[in-house]
Order: C-alpha cells, then structure tokens, then sequence
C-alpha cells in the first residue's frame, strides 16, 4: 500500500496528515519528510493527524516516538488526533499514551497549544 504526506504549517505548529498506510514500507519516507520540514524551519509543536491511518506497525510507532524526542529536545511538544480504534489501541498498548496526549480533532489539539484558528 502506500500513504500519502501532507504537511501544513500553522503559525508555529506543523500539521502533518497521514492517510494510508504506516509500515516498514513507507516509514522512511514520513520520516525524511517531516525531518526535512522540522531542519527548514523550526516548529516547536506538532500535530500528527491520524484520522486516514488504516494501518500501523512499530516502524509507525518508531517514526513517531523519534519526531517526539527531537520535538522534546527543543522543549516542543508532539500530539496525535483522531485516531481509528485499532490505531488508538496500538497507542495503548505500547505506552505511547505516557508521552504523547491525544486530541479528537486539530483545532483542540492547536487550541490546548495556545493557537487560535
């Protein structure tokens, strides 16, 4: 399968939406890509829009545990939204939940990090 990256800043936020698939075969590219948006521009926050994942393995997992301790090293902060019950249940079940808060859409997740639409 494959997925599809769109990423869009917000003021001091970068929204990044995932739809598709999250695996071994596309970890790399999500990867490079956001790093290449955090090294252009500094983005203290950001917002990981599930809501179009249909599957995610642990190179998901991993891809998004090293954007949150690049994000946390710089004292930012990394959320996740409107996650599907077998994406919010593989969050659960690796702890993900102990560092990364959840929100069900973006505009409470920019909200709670103190930017107005």
């Amino acid at each position: 399968m494959s997925l599809d990256v769109e990423l869009k800043a917000h003021r001091d936020v970068l929204i990044v939406r995932l739809t598709g698939e999250l695996d071994h075969h596309t970890a790399d590219d999500v990867r490079r890509q956001i790093d290449q948006e955090l090294d252009n521009d500094r983005y203290p926050h950001v917002i990981l829009n599930l809501g179009g994942l249909t599957f995610m393995d642990s190179s998901g997992l991993g891809v998004i545990l090293g954007r949150y301790k690049r994000i946390n090293e710089h004292n930012g902060t990394l959320v996740v939204c409107q996650l599907h019950p077998p994406i919010k249940k593989l969050f659960k079940l690796s702890g993900m939940f102990k560092i990364v808060n959840e929100y069900r859409r973006e505009e409470d997740a920019l909200r709670d990090l103190g930017v107005t639409l």
